[in-house]
């Protein structure tokens, strides 16, 4: 992980010191596409950091801002050169063209199963096919068994991108032995993180009324695939044990659940809350928070679980941005915390095992010198 001044935004993988100044110097006119703010998720936040990390490294080049949206009425924000509308054909070609025609030096892809249209997100091929430019494609997530339209998509970025970019060795590593990829052709670079001093969880406990509790957190847009029940169900081992346990669940319900279930995934794990008798053990904060009052809340936990339920995830800002952050982390084991949790920073407990992941945090909350020093080699890391 690359730490970055305590004021400065969380700028994500593409700084200076990683392309190399030369590098930067031939590519002064990038194209940028894939979600972008106002979108809320994580990937419009990381690309957003890592425009202004390039725009910090070569303030004298040019960025154009291809931004991801669900319709087309979505008016184009002003640090936005153009948006696509993802479920418009037509738009993905235009923009093809449009790249094409502002003969850029580069075009950056932020490439993620479910951002891009068509069967698979195909039709980011339409968008690709007229450029001449050289592509750098940001992978989120690699798959170890795709489905064969998504092989299809891959393959071709592959075969058509000068760099791929991946942020852990693991996720490298499944780029050779899946899709056969040249270790050339490969660029690790780690997600980057904040710098905050360590150790002040007891002035951001009282920031938000959580002093004398112990503080279990999970961060994210709320999606059944983040396995939030898996915690709830541990709950009740956990406050035998330890009564003064809250369990904050930030974030607000992801735009395209909402769109598809309304707040019936949230509602069903308040509904498991209360027939566990926990619900009182559980702070929601229902929204999407700014980038300081997240960082805050992280420091205010004394413990950051990821019982996420996708075992293909290649990275997780909120998970480096807790290690960063000096927080003992309880994980599932996805690709991205099997990496960055090594060496004593953090517990991996199996896939959807409420059990296993009460005992991990008894364990912690039951030996604070345990606790404090997985902290310490966190922050450390």
């Amino acid at each position: 992980m690359g730490r970055l001044g305590t004021e400065m935004p969380m700028f994500s993988s593409f700084t200076a010191n990683k392309i190399g100044a030369p590098a930067l110097e031939r590519h002064r006119h990038i194209a940028v596409v894939g979600n972008f703010p106002p979108t809320r998720c994580g990937i419009a936040t990381f690309t957003a950091d890592m425009v202004s990390a390039v725009q910090q490294a070569a303030p004298l080049g040019r960025i154009d801002v291809y931004a991801m949206v669900a319709n087309r009425d979505v008016p184009c924000p002003d640090a936005v050169y153009s948006t696509i509308c993802e479920t418009d054909r037509e738009a993905y070609r235009m923009a093809g063209r449009s790249i094409d025609s502002s003969s850029v030096d580069a075009v950056w892809l932020q490439h993620e199963f479910g951002i891009f249209g068509g069967e698979a997100g195909d039709w980011i091929v339409d968008l690709l096919t007229p450029v001449a430019a050289p592509l750098i494609v940001s992978f989120h997530t690699i798959l170890s068994e795709p489905t064969p339209a998504q092989r299809r998509v891959m393959d071709w970025l592959i075969a058509r991108a000068t760099q791929l970019v991946v942020m852990s060795n693991e996720g490298a590593a499944a780029l050779r032995r899946v899709y056969r990829v040249r270790a050339e052709q490969i660029r690790v670079i780690a997600h980057g993180v904040p710098d905050r001093p360590f150790g002040r969880g007891v002035q951001m406990k009282s920031k938000f009324d959580l002093v004398g509790h112990d503080v279990l957190m999970t961060f994210g847009l709320l999606s059944p695939k983040k396995g939030l029940e898996t915690v709830i169900a541990a709950l009740p081992a956990i406050v035998a044990t330890n009564p003064k346990v809250i369990y904050v669940i930030a974030g607000a319900t992801h735009e395209k659940v909402l769109a598809f279930e309304g707040e019936a995934y949230r509602e069903r794990l308040m509904a498991l809350a209360h027939s566990l008798g926990v619900a009182d053990h559980i702070r929601w904060v229902d929204r999407y928070l700014p980038t300081a009052e997240l960082l805050d809340l992280i420091e205010a936990a004394d413990i950051y679980v990821t019982p996420y339920l996708n075992a293909e995830q290649s990275t997780s800002g909120t998970l480096s941005y807790a290690v960063a952050l000096g927080k003992a982390v309880i994980s599932t084991p996805y690709r991205h915390a099997v990496e960055l949790l090594e060496n004593g920073v953090g517990v991996v407990v199996p896939f959807g095992d409420p059990p296993a992941t009460a005992k991990a945090v008894c364990d912690l909350l039951g030996c604070r010198a345990d606790l404090a020093a997985m902290q310490q080699r966190a922050y450390g890391l």
